[in-house]
C-alpha cells in the first residue's frame, strides 16, 4: 500500500473542459477542498474519491460525482486509488466547462485520466501506519519542540496551552515519531 505526504497538483484538458487535480494526505482533505471551492468559485464540478484506514484496520472509501452523471466521476477517480493502492489519501478535480459535451464515456475517460495523470505525477511512498504521541514542555522549550516537529516533516498536530506547559498530540508515521522521540531526548 502507499501514500502521499505532500499536495500533488497537475491539470488536463479534454475537447477544451480543463481538469485541475490535487492528490493530497488524506488528513488534510476536508480544508484544501474547502480552499479549492472557494479558489474555484466558477468551476462547474469539484469531484472527489478518498481511501484511509478506520480504527479497526479496515479500508474506509467514498467519492462524490457533484452533479456529473452517476458513477461518470468519482467513481473512475475512485477506482484508480485503488488501482494504484493508495490509502491515507484523497484525490479530487475541479474542472471547467469547455463548452463541448463529453458524453458519459468521455467524461469517464477525461477523469480517469486526470487521475492517473496526478497519481503519475505524485511521489508515492510505503504506507506507514500512524501512531499517536502526546508530548508535554514547558514554554521555554516551545520553540525547540516547534523545531524538532519541523525537521521531521510532523504536521498532524493539536495543541493544548497550559498554565505553564504545552502539550503536543502528534500522529505520525512510527519511523517520524521514532526520530522525533531521539531529538526530543
Amino acid at each position: 500500500m502507499y501514500s502521499v505526504d505532500s499536495i500533488f497538483q497537475t491539470q488536463t484538458e479534454e475537447k477544451r473542459s480543463k481538469f485541475i487535480s490535487f492528490l493530497v494526505p488524506y488528513h488534510q482533505f476536508k480544508v484544501l477542498y474547502a480552499e479549492a471551492k472557494e479558489q474555484h468559485p466558477k468551476a462547474n464540478h469539484i469531484v472527489y474519491a478518498y481511501r484511509y484506514l478506520n480504527e479497526h484496520n479496515q479500508i474506509v472509501e467514498n467519492s462524490s460525482d457533484d452533479g456529473e452523471p452517476k458513477g461518470a466521476a468519482g467513481t473512475p477517480t475512485l477506482n484508480h486509488l485503488r488501482g494504484a493502492d493508495i490509502i491515507e489519501s484523497a484525490l479530487f478535480t475541479v474542472r471547467y466547462f469547455g463548452g463541448i459535451k463529453l458524453g458519459v464515456g468521455g467524461m469517464v475517460r477525461a477523469y480517469s485520466s486526470a487521475a492517473a495523470a496526478v497519481i503519475e505525477h505524485a511521489e508515492l511512498l510505503p504506507y506507514e501506519a500512524l501512531e499517536e504521541f502526546c508530548y508535554e514542555a514547558p514554554y521555554p522549550m516551545q520553540r525547540q519542540v516547534e523545531y524538532h516537529l519541523n525537521s521531521c516533516q510532523i504536521d498532524n498536530i493539536e495543541r493544548e496551552f497550559g498554565s505553564e506547559s504545552v502539550k503536543w498530540h502528534i500522529t505520525a508515521p512510527e519511523s517520524k515519531l521514532r526520530k522525533l522521540k531521539q531529538l526530543l531526548v
